[in-house]
């Protein structure tokens, strides 16, 4: 098994009052040529909107967006006719396929946290497609729960890419093995709290791990712990 460090001391910071990213791979100000991205994992933001806060209309295209709400609320109104609020809990996506535009502001009265992840996708200019789906963490207590796939179901989202996203919740002392396609697929593991241990790595509360070359691997919590699994391949 090979692994990568991804230290949140190392991340981009944009601060424009409103907002507050932490970036995890260049992106915007963040120009940083040897952290382009993991595997197909393109963009892994941390970001903190402000109260009245957000982003106005802008279009996308040919990229799966998904958002893993943490706290606060925000809309999302877009050019394919959906006008949602999404909370702490909902995970929602974007495949923006052949294109859309889009909005989203913090609608509530704290602060929003939310991830974006940006996966590049398996074909290029597919209808484009909105869609959420809510993970109430008590539901989610000491198990992995599958938040987005690349196959379509009734309980998560999914994408157009051979991509998984998981959100573990598991109590101090809990251990949980996570199996995955050795062929052409890597892991990027973040702490969203608490403290974990992967092998001989302890990653701490909003550091990543990346891991490759492994068909499985443990996770043990630590403390209390939350956490996001991102498989996807390495290339295309």
């Amino acid at each position: 098994m090979h692994t990568q460090r991804f230290p949140a001391t190392e991340r981009g910071l944009k601060d424009i009052g409103w907002l507050q990213s932490n970036f995890t791979f260049s992106f915007s100000s963040y120009p940083n040529p040897v952290r382009a991205g993991f595997g197909l994992l393109r963009v892994f933001n941390d970001d903190f909107v402000q109260q009245g806060g957000g982003f106005g209309i802008h279009p996308h295209q040919n990229m799966e967006i998904i958002s893993v709400m943490l706290a606060g609320q925000m809309n999302h109104i877009d050019s394919l006719g959906y006008k949602e609020v999404v909370q702490q809990d909902w995970v929602q996506i974007m495949s923006a396929g052949s294109g859309l535009r889009h909005e989203e502001h913090n609608v509530g009265d704290d602060t929003v946290n939310f991830l974006q992840i940006w996966i590049e996708p398996k074909l290029q200019n597919v209808n484009p497609r909105y869609q959420r789906r809510q993970f109430p963490r008590e539901k989610r207590r000491n198990q992995l729960t599958t938040v987005v796939s690349n196959e379509e179901g009734q309980v998560h989202c999914w994408i157009n890419q051979n991509a998984k996203l998981s959100l573990g919740y598991f109590e101090a002392g809990r251990t949980v093995t996570y199996a995955l396609n050795p062929t052409n697929k890597c892991v990027f593991v973040f702490v969203i709290e608490g403290e974990i241990r992967i092998g001989d790595d302890t990653v701490p509360q909003r550091d990543a791990l990346g891991l490759w070359d492994t068909a499985e691997f443990s996770i043990e919590s630590r403390t209390e712990s939350q956490f996001l699994i991102i498989e996807v391949p390495i290339n295309h």
